[in-house]
């Protein structure tokens, strides 16, 4: 196996397992490490995760248009990566926005 197929193994293992968000606010308090790991690796992962289920989405909508579930295939391929690339505090586990604990009620 040659190297860029090894990186691209790689990133798509580590986008499988960035993809994966949880629904729970955020109430974890961002490190510099989590937050400087979160850009350098995440983010980039996560954007080839929203990529990769986009691209699976579209080639999968015809089958998922005759079976019906064209919002749960769009949900699961599309918004989850989106959202934890995208909505999720920088280097915060949870998707979510950033919730301060000291300002929660």
């Amino acid at each position: 196996m040659n190297m860029r197929k090894k990186l691209l193994t790689g990133m798509l293992a580590g986008a499988l397992i960035a993809g994966a968000p949880g629904v729970a606010a955020n109430e974890d308090e961002p490190t510099y490490g989590a937050m400087a790991a979160d850009v350098v690796v995440g983010r980039p992962l996560g954007l080839l995760a929203t990529a990769l289920g986009t691209a699976t989405f579209i080639v999968s909508l015809p089958f998922s248009a005759l079976g019906g579930n064209v919002e749960q295939a769009a949900e699961h391929l599309v918004v989850k990566p989106a959202e934890a690339t995208f909505v999720r505090c920088l280097g915060c586990k949870s998707s979510g926005r950033y919730l301060d604990p000291d300002e929660a009620e």
